[in-house]
């Protein structure tokens, strides 16, 4: 296994590039889905207030993994081979690679059903496996040329512009339609509480924090990875979602796409969110052969990006479409706690020291925090999902990590003490 870290020759992406980068990856045809989740179940208000408080939660997070690369330079998986072991990491490394050629997936079918909406409408052809052929073909070519190109060229200059656009004249649209204090002043109709419903937003960012590092080991300062991070991804997962929340709402559908294109000028909206909605599937195409080439560095990324690219094509064709909630729950599930442990280990190092079992091939006291934060966050979302699983099982994780180390100093003096 390589390093997977980055001469400063190629640490050129600086604040602007960063938000750029990742306020276009809060925004998403699936976030507006994620958004209609939470309402009628809570009003409008409430939702609003959950959207608020799950993504200054999960942004924070995005920033502090995004800092942690920039300041080693190093991709996601690798910063954990000190906290799991040079093996250890592999594990994560595939649970990653899993959720994300079902991320990649997932947008390649939401963005050809968009497109063939789009075409049956205007031209009145339809051909769905074409437009998945076509996106998968897309989306592959650009993980396969990499971020450096993507954050600096496509997103910085064209890209993010008119998205910003799009969705401005979307929210015009909307406020200036509809009765927005009538909206608010409606209940929510029940069956899903505050801390649930910021569960659901959490998970949106979380579900990027394996990624984040592979894009931040580029900046040129931790701080401008941080803030660029963690505010570019607030700003547009916070607005898409409440997007989604009110479109629901204003325009009762299941088919969000459908309803923009309803709206006058929503065509044009629905066709500039459908150009930014490649940059998710690249960074999921991409993420996953970093995080292959952690386990197999036998290719080169590039490689691996094309053929995962054409695997994600594959399960876009095969897979049906699932319970979107679901998903989002298990991947907070697997990945907030995993962080924790980062945390801790980040928490550490500041300290200047060394991590017990950081030479082992398996920490296996750090797995078996891990799995800890799993049981915890599973076992909060079903018992006790009224104060939410995210933050309780982060601070369960973190805490015990930074036991384990203690008790593993403790456990090696020992044999010293009783020698003296």
């Amino acid at each position: 296994m390589d390093n997977v870290e980055q001469p400063d020759g190629q640490k050129t992406l600086g604040f602007f590039a960063q938000f750029a980068l990742w306020s276009s990856l809060g925004v998403g045809l699936l976030v507006l889905n994620g958004g209609a989740l939470l309402v009628p179940a809570l009003s409008l208000g409430e939702a609003i207030g959950a959207i608020i408080v799950g993504t200054v939660i999960g942004s924070i997070l995005l920033g502090f993994v995004a800092w942690v690369g920039a300041r080693q330079g190093k991709a996601t998986m690798a910063l954990l081979r000190p906290v799991l072991g040079n093996w250890g990491s592999t594990v994560p490394s595939f649970f990653n690679i899993v959720q994300l050629v079902g991320w990649g997936a997932f947008e390649i079918l939401v963005m050809a059903q968009v497109a063939d909406t789009l075409s049956r409408s205007y031209w009145g052809w339809s051909n769905l496996l074409v437009w998945k052929i076509g996106f998968a073909l897309i989306v592959t070519l650009m993980a396969v040329g990499g971020p450096l190109v993507m954050a600096r060229e496509w997103l910085g200059k064209y890209a993010i512009w008119a998205v910003y656009a799009s969705t401005l004249w979307i929210t015009w649209y909307l406020l200036t339609h509809y009765n927005l204090g009538k909206l608010l002043a409606r209940p929510g109709e029940g069956g899903m509480s505050f801390w649930t419903a910021v569960d659901l937003v959490v998970a949106m960012p979380i579900s990027w924090l394996p990624l984040v590092a592979d894009y931040a080991r580029f900046s040129t300062r931790p701080r401008q990875a941080f803030w660029g991070t963690s505010v570019g991804f607030a700003l547009t997962n916070a607005w898409f979602f409440t997007l989604g929340a009110f479109f629901i709402l204003a325009h009762p559908t299941n088919n969000i796409p459908t309803a923009i294109l309803a709206l006058s000028g929503g065509g044009l909206a629905l066709l500039f969110i459908l150009i930014d909605e490649t940059d998710n599937a690249f960074a999921d195409i991409y993420s996953a052969a970093v995080s292959l080439h952690n386990i197999w560095a036998a290719w080169t990324e590039r490689t691996l990006a094309a053929l995962l690219g054409f695997v994600c094509f594959l399960a876009a064709v095969i897979i049906p479409q699932t319970q979107y909630e679901t998903f989002l729950l298990l991947i907070g599930s697997f990945f907030v706690p995993l962080f924790g442990l980062l945390a801790a280990d980040t928490l550490l190092s500041w300290q200047k020291q060394t991590h017990p079992e950081a030479s082992k091939n398996v920490a296996w006291g750090a797995v078996g925090v891990w799995l800890l934060g799993i049981i915890s966050y599973q076992a909060i979302s079903r018992w006790l999902p009224e104060i939410g699983a995210s933050l309780p099982s982060f601070l369960i994780t973190l805490v015990l990590q930074l036991g384990n180390h203690w008790l593993g100093k403790r456990v090696n003096f020992a044999p010293q003490i009783a020698s003296n």
